[in-house]
């Protein structure tokens, strides 16, 4: 029997040539060989389209892919009546779980196909900001067919004409975090699909993972962290005393990562011109944080990870951090639909692993005496 390993650490559970987390040497490689540092500023639909097809698109296949996700951002009339039959005060994540499975409603049980890739990756960030506009007592906004996927995002939250630079945050955020090997949500979503289930399904699995505070809250978790420290000053002794009671330090530290997360050298200085308040406290804290858990735990590599900028990042692009989750989830779901797709073409067989029996051997049942 092969030997048991928790969280399945070091499983080989899938071959992908999808992206690429190289740990020992901190590099993140996308599609094609491309390092997450040379597609740093791509848009957003080149990036999908290279998780998608395995190449960076031409004119007129980012042009084609523009009138395709343009085409896919309108909510149906049932998805708008479950987000607004949901409670104010819901977590973001519930709604948009609920939204995209309004939106997926359907009579029969449909393969996966790029078209419907394009469109649940179209459609989500209409569902986050008709969540955050519908959670402020304000009617929903229209997305905007001219406008590229980031920039419409950020015209929903406010009907603003979103200014370059926050869209260039937006934008550098979604390409950083639209893959990133077999993490749980991206294996969720393989699990469920290789069932035969239509692909909504299989998003709404990814979306429940990814709503775990161990994987996808992680970057609220780090904002958190930062407000309760409030001022550089207050770094040093906070971090000691976190650490003297056993707290982990949010945004440091990656289960594959050995070395400093190649995405948050990226973010870091993004961080330093969006957001110079934030990077003043989170910098400090940083040097304080990495001294801190060399001395305490030499042994475990303890490098800054993707969601302590993050954090920052989604802030300068105006969102509170109760939705930092979902703007993942937006992200994130690019490279979902790229697995699935990947895992029913070229496999398809369903996801059944062992497990190890712990229990008794086989015994005879014997009633319990009447007393």
């Amino acid at each position: 029997m092969a030997e048991f390993s928790p969280g399945l650490e070091g499983v080989v559970a899938a071959q992908t040539e999808i992206s690429e987390v190289d740990g020992q040497n901190g590099r993140l490689i996308y599609r094609g060989g491309h390092l997450i540092q040379d597609v740093a500023d791509k848009t957003y639909e080149e990036i999908a389209y290279l998780l998608w097809h395995g190449q960076l698109p031409g004119r007129q296949q980012l042009a084609e892919l523009h009138d395709g996700m343009a085409a896919g951002r309108k909510l149906k009339p049932q998805t708008l009546a479950a987000l607004r039959a949901l409670p104010a005060d819901c977590d973001p994540m519930d709604a948009l779980r609920t939204g995209l499975s309004a939106q997926g409603a359907a009579p029969d049980c449909p393969k996966p196909t790029l078209d419907q890739a394009i469109s649940y990756t179209a459609v989500t960030p209409t569902i986050v900001a008709a969540t955050y506009r519908l959670q402020r007592g304000e009617e929903p906004i229209e997305p905007r067919d001219a406008l590229g996927h980031a920039a419409n995002f950020l015209h929903m939250l406010d009907g603003k004409e979103p200014d370059h630079d926050r869209t260039h945050y937006l934008q550098t955020y979604l390409v950083m975090l639209a893959d990133h090997g077999l993490n749980a949500s991206t294996f969720s979503a393989r699990v469920t699909a290789s069932t035969g289930t239509d692909l909504c399904s299989a998003l709404v699995a990814a979306i429940g993972a990814l709503k775990g505070p161990a994987h996808g809250g992680a970057a609220t978790a780090a904002m958190n962290m930062l407000d309760e420290i409030g001022s550089p000053k207050n770094a040093e002794q906070w971090l000691t005393d976190a650490i003297d009671h056993h707290q982990r330090f949010m945004g440091f530290g990656h289960r594959v990562y050995r070395t400093y997360d190649p995405r948050a050298k990226i973010l870091r200085e993004l961080a330093r011109s969006a957001n110079p308040k934030f990077y003043e406290l989170a910098s400090v804290t940083e040097e304080h944080a990495l001294r801190i858990l060399k001395q305490r735990h030499p042994e475990r590599p303890n490098a800054t990870n993707v969601d302590y900028y993050s954090a920052g990042i989604l802030q300068a692009a105006g969102f509170p951090k109760n939705f930092f989750t979902c703007v993942f989830a937006a992200s994130r779901i690019s490279g979902w639909t790229a697995h699935v797709l990947e895992y029913m073409e070229k496999d398809g067989r369903i996801i059944r692993p062992a497990s190890q029996w712990l229990g008794p051997q086989p015994r005879e049942l014997k009633r319990a005496e009447a007393g």
